[in-house]
């Protein structure tokens, strides 16, 4: 939002300022409203056209989500960028049976977006052996609590809400559910990239000003010695001690 508005803002001319429209995907209703009354408020106070609209979504509804990916594709305005960012997404389409991942990454490649962002966790929690989930979930979860002990004290809200709400559920649900029934089927990057590259999309490097910005934000708020940000293979891998916990990356 704040690159428009400065571009704006630093060269007056007759134009007017470019326009931002985004379309947020999820489940939760009350959620998707709150981000977007957010989002709007920020927008004003930058000046900035904004238009926010909300997707509800059903997990085991594809036909309808791909059906709505077709709608946002012919609703684009003639010279309209599309970009597209999916966050700790993608691996819910990961199933035992058919190819939801592959119908929905070339739904997205059909609306020839001009960036098409990703964030991931960086751990293997799809694997049909119970022995094999578990010991690749305890390693991982194991370094996610570590890190959130030296960042947030004991009786903090947040953390409980992360340790209760959030990581508490996903571990449930790597180790408890079975087939149909599992929904975090976590994949390691090298999967993703080829399943990117599969489905015609190139990795676009991450720039040095965004990887300094990510450290620099990483030190203001996190500033315990245990995490570490790499570049790897065109990309930004979040971690904690000798494990890597999270992975960004971009594809065109």
């Amino acid at each position: 939002m704040q690159a428009p508005a400065e571009r704006s803002s630093s060269n007056p001319s007759s134009t007017p300022p470019p326009s931002l429209r985004i379309t947020g995907c999820g489940r939760d209703v009350t959620v998707l409203n709150r981000t977007g009354d957010r989002l709007t408020r920020f927008a004003n106070s930058l000046g900035l056209q904004f238009q926010f609209h909300t997707l509800v979504i059903a997990e085991e509804d594809l036909a309808g989500l791909l059906l709505q990916i077709r709608l946002l594709a012919l609703s684009a305005v003639q010279g309209e960028s599309i970009a597209v960012n999916c966050v700790h997404f993608l691996h819910r389409f990961f199933n035992d049976a058919g190819d939801m991942i592959g119908h929905f990454l070339s739904a997205i490649k059909s609306l020839n977006p001009r960036i098409v962002t990703m964030a991931e966790r960086e751990a293997n929690h799809g694997d049909p052996s119970f022995v094999n989930r578990f010991s690749e979930a305890l390693d991982h979860f194991m370094a996610i609590f570590d890190s959130l002990e030296a960042t947030l004290p004991p009786n903090s809200r947040e953390r409980l809400t992360l340790e209760q709400r959030w990581f508490g559920m996903e571990i449930l649900d790597v180790v408890a559910a079975e087939a149909a029934e599992r929904k975090q089927r976590h994949r390691r990057f090298e999967v993703w990239e080829e399943m990117m590259k599969r489905h015609g999309f190139a990795n676009v490097p991450i720039g040095s000003f965004a990887f300094s910005q990510a450290k620099l934000l990483l030190r203001l708020h996190y500033p315990s010695e245990g995490y570490n940000l790499q570049f790897l293979n065109d990309s930004l891998f979040l971690g904690w001690k000798n494990r890597l916990l999270f992975s960004v990356s971009s594809w065109k």
